[in-house]
């Protein structure tokens, strides 16, 4: 039996790492058929062939509409910028293949909305790459909830910042213009959401405020250009349970470099996740006596699954590129046939659409419910 025949659209610092993890995914978990990795497509034939040799590709296409179209491909890993994600995810759902897109689905919800309407039609897999949520932590996170150890969860806190673009005087390029989406928004805060959909669920009402820290930035022959996007958004939420709570974000936060801050506030305790230390949670429970109480350290080990199948030992931690391979595994589950813990198209709309409420609301001022789309003011 040979395995999925893989298909790879774009190869920068995420198709990267869709093709490690193709290339991994076997050896670390040992219960699948090796990948066939296909067809690489790139903006042109002589990096494609570049990048087919560096990753491993069989053969290599300066044409993207050719991959998904070809026999050969079973899935179709798009790892483009996000706005020409409708467009390459529709057409290889309509070629009949299973689709592995990165995040965010699109960069305008009625876009977002018709790759859902082809991943339905198609009857096939269509998943989004949200590896954070693969986090062994996350998993764990999960299971500490369910079990109520901090009881009925009443206050969420999300952050997420970096500082790629922190300096003022960095040059413009695609994250700045309107076409690529929000800004921090849906670039980062589709994590946040992400972490709030597989934790809770979902978001019932939204309150949302944009800002742009640089007004325009330089360009490379000369000049300035204004920039388009938001690199800072802060949202006030509650949750589809009636759990209050905030995501804040920003892309220019000088010293932050892949923290996503997670405070969970409950009645018998707290959970604080960071993930710039991707490897470790806090907990803080009531029982006890009260001298003694006060956070305690878990660190990932083989208790923690699916962490025991890259590592033996406990406290050596796990990486991003690892996370993808978990995920990676997760949607192989889900193509065939099993239960997987993924963040499916069904699933990401959801986010979408409070990404789109969000962005609304900071435009109008007002609360934006997103069930029914309909704004009210803010008490």
């Amino acid at each position: 039996m040979t395995g999925l025949g893989i298909g790879l659209i774009g190869t920068g610092y995420m198709g990267k790492c869709h093709a490690l993890a193709w290339n991994a995914v076997a050896a670390v978990f040992g219960d699948v058929e090796r990948p066939r990795l296909a067809v690489l497509a790139e903006a042109s034939q002589d990096l494609a062939e570049r990048k087919a040799r560096e990753l491993g590709f069989a053969r290599a296409t300066g044409d993207w509409r050719s991959l998904v179209t070809d026999p050969a491909v079973d899935v179709v890993s798009i790892t483009t910028p996000n706005a020409f994600h409708p467009e390459m995810a529709i057409a290889a759902l309509e070629a009949g293949k299973h689709v592995w897109c990165e995040k965010p689905m699109a960069t305008r919800l009625p876009d977002a909305e018709r790759m859902l309407a082809a991943a339905r039609a198609s009857g096939k897999v269509a998943a989004l790459g949200y590896n954070y949520i693969q986090n062994p932590i996350v998993r764990l996170i999960r299971r500490l909830l369910d079990e109520g150890r901090i009881g009925e969860v009443n206050h969420v806190r999300v952050e997420m910042d970096e500082d790629f673009m922190a300096n003022p005087e960095e040059l413009f390029y695609w994250k700045s213009e309107a076409s690529s989406g929000h800004g921090a928004l849906d670039d980062f805060g589709v994590h946040a959401l992400s972490l709030i959909w597989i934790l809770f669920g979902g978001v019932r009402r939204v309150c949302g405020h944009m800002a742009k820290p640089y007004a325009d930035r330089p360009v490379k022959d000369g000049g300035r250009r204004s920039v388009e996007t938001y690199d800072i958004a802060t949202t006030l939420i509650e949750l589809d349970n009636g759990a209050s709570g905030a995501i804040a974000l920003n892309r220019s936060a000088w010293g932050r470099k892949g923290r996503i801050f997670v405070q969970l506030f409950g009645s018998k305790g707290t959970i604080v996740f960071d993930q710039e230390r991707m490897n470790e949670v806090q907990l803080y429970t009531t029982d006890g006596a009260g001298e003694t109480q006060g956070f305690r350290t878990i660190l990932t080990s083989p208790h923690h699954s699916p962490y025991d199948k890259f590592i033996p030992a406990p406290g050596h931690g796990l990486g991003f590129n690892d996370l993808k391979i978990v995920e990676c595994r997760e949607l192989i589950r889900r193509i065939d046939g099993e239960a997987a813990h993924l963040i499916t198209f069904d699933d990401g709309i959801r986010i979408e659409r409070a990404v789109d409420a969000i962005a609304r609301s900071a435009h109008s001022g007002v609360w934006v419910d997103i069930a029914t789309g309909g704004d009210r003011q803010a008490a």
